[in-house]
């Protein structure tokens, strides 16, 4: 059966990949980026993030079947708590009445393994809170300290945490709708190859990221996951992140989160 899908950040990398395996196999895809696709919105704005609703609830007929947020940067600096946590929680949130006009309605989010490392409890917390203002002002600061990478993991722990928080509300499982996200390892990506081709930063990556289990993954290999987790056949996975990381998070954390 055909399904109507909104994924974010659909001109590249995993949901460039999702959005591609998706309509392979039927379905309407609504793909959303600051360009090159359905509705361009910049989600670190509040004014980008309400046209992607605006323009969303129009281009659907006011129904979905799954949204897919997948849009995010890996920078050392404040627009990545705003496009990670904030960008992708307003998705979420201002979509959902959307998905509640759907049939069989599925949510998930992009982490990352990263959210297992070191993060920045001023900048989590200030997410977890809604305090937008809050956790700009202390991903500058871990910048400024010389700990930017903290930004990216803090808000990818962050967002991680709302998804176990808000799955089991009434607003989502409640209302029948699983909500997940999908951890990846090292994708190699545009985003991710120069630091791959740089022998100094590959050794960092290694060391910080194992993958015993075939190496880094490719786009085209999480998107089969994406879509099941977001597809009727998944009735009752929720609030799970789940890792798709080679097994960098058994070597990382091994036994100690059971």
């Amino acid at each position: 059966m055909s399904r109507t899908y909104l994924v974010t950040g659909a001109s590249s990398g995993i949901g460039k990949a999702t959005a591609a395996l998706l309509r392979t196999r039927g379905h309407t895809v609504i793909g959303a980026d600051l360009k090159d696709s359905d509705i361009s919105a910049d989600l670190s704005t509040a004014e980008g993030r309400a046209v992607l609703v605006s323009r969303a609830r129009e281009l659907s007929g006011g129904r979905l079947d799954a949204v897919i947020a997948c849009a995010g940067v890996a920078q050392p600096d404040p627009l990545t708590i705003k496009i990670n946590y904030f960008g992708a929680v307003a998705t979420l949130e201002g979509l959902r009445p959307l998905l509640a006009a759907g049939t069989d309605p599925r949510a998930l989010v992009i982490s990352s393994i990263d959210s297992v490392h070191p993060t920045d409890s001023a900048i989590v917390d200030a997410a977890l809170t809604g305090d937008e203002e809050a956790a700009v002002v202390a991903s500058r600061a871990a910048v400024d300290r010389g700990e930017g990478q903290l930004v990216y993991s803090s808000s990818k722990a962050a967002v991680s945490r709302w998804i176990r928080r808000a799955a089991v509300t009434d607003d989502w499982a409640g209302a029948g709708i699983p909500l997940n996200a999908v951890g990846p390892g090292v994708i190699v990506t545009p985003m991710t190859q120069p630091m791959l081709d740089d022998p100094a930063m590959r050794k960092l990556v290694e060391q910080s990221v194992p993958m015993p289990l075939h190496g880094y993954a490719r786009p085209e290999q999480i998107a089969p996951l994406i879509d099941w987790l977001t597809s009727p056949e998944n009735t009752h996975v929720t609030g799970q992140v789940v890792f798709v990381d080679g097994g960098a998070d058994a070597v990382l954390r091994g036994d100690r989160t059971w």
